[in-house]
């Protein structure tokens, strides 16, 4: 049996120099940032060097620190069933069963916004939203599960900007949306285990593209998360065999929220000249 890095740690830590132990100790407290982020920015951000990690991947017999990370993604990805055993699993619960699924979805869903709440970068948080802020394009692509996530984003966000544009919408092309894109736009991109081939290959190249990709997912498994600017992963554990979307939605609606709080007037005055034309063109029913 192949033992992992926890075991492998755990074994050896006494053995370990001063150094070295300062790397563990760094990948036990942040798995996300080695998991997800170049090695490069870790070693700039947490002042441990380079041939520390890769000497600590070494001590512990793995052959590189790539394998290490590898490691670290398996793992954490690996938290996530498909959609058939949890079904069986939510069948099999009497608890389950008539309100009490209520009650334990909406214990899971407070506990998931809590943990959210406790643990989000807001640094990072806020740097995503002056990007935004400051995009020539904001993009925005999901499929499956989270199309209707960024197509309700895509809505709020029209209220307040012209820039902003779904991409892939009723059949026009993925393609054709990322081409042009550079250094100066955005991509927002939100999927969720089974996750979006295309929503991967176009991380992939809006990255090449020097695009800043916004990545919004749940799990550390997401092939993605090493093509994305800036990562936010949302909780979903609870009693449904689907993910759920409760923590995303108000991710979304913060990011808008946030984005509007630090608006021009030219912003507010586009939200009240749409609310004109919606009454105008009877789209609304205005008591």
């Amino acid at each position: 049996m192949i033992s992992t890095f926890e075991v492998r740690l755990t074994e050896r830590y006494g053995e370990l120099s001063d150094a070295l132990r300062v790397a563990a100790d760094y990948i036990v407290d942040n798995p996300i940032d080695l998991a997800t982020r170049s090695l490069r920015s870790v070693s700039r951000d947490s002042g441990i060097s380079p041939a520390a990690f890769s000497r600590l991947a070494r001590a512990l017999d793995y052959s590189d620190i790539e394998e290490l990370r590898e490691e670290v993604r398996t793992k954490i990805g690996q938290r996530v069933n498909n959609f058939a055993a949890r079904a069986e699993r939510l069948h099999n619960d009497p608890q389950n069963r008539n309100a009490g699924f209520l009650d334990a979805h909406l214990t899971a869903c407070q506990r998931n916004l809590q943990h959210f709440g406790e643990t989000i970068d807001r640094k990072a948080l806020d740097e995503a939203v002056e990007r935004i802020s400051r995009a020539r394009k904001v993009l925005l692509l999901g499929a499956l599960g989270s199309t209707g996530v960024v197509e309700y984003l895509s809505y709020m966000a029209s209220f307040c900007a012209e820039n902003w544009s779904l991409a892939s919408r009723m059949g026009a092309s993925l393609g054709a949306g990322i081409a042009g894109l550079g250094a100066e736009d955005v991509l927002i991109i939100v999927t969720k285990p089974p996750f979006s081939a295309q929503a991967i290959r176009a991380a992939a190249l809006a990255q090449e593209q020097d695009v800043y990709v916004v990545l919004i997912t749940d799990s550390l498994g997401c092939p993605a998360l090493k093509h994305a600017s800036a990562r936010f992963i949302v909780p979903t554990d609870g009693p449904h065999f689907y993910s759920s979307y409760v923590v995303t939605m108000f991710l979304v609606e913060t990011l808008i929220g946030v984005l509007i709080s630090r608006s021009g007037p030219e912003a507010r005055a586009r939200i009240a000249e749409v609310e004109d034309a919606n009454r105008v063109l009877a789209e609304v029913w205005d008591l």
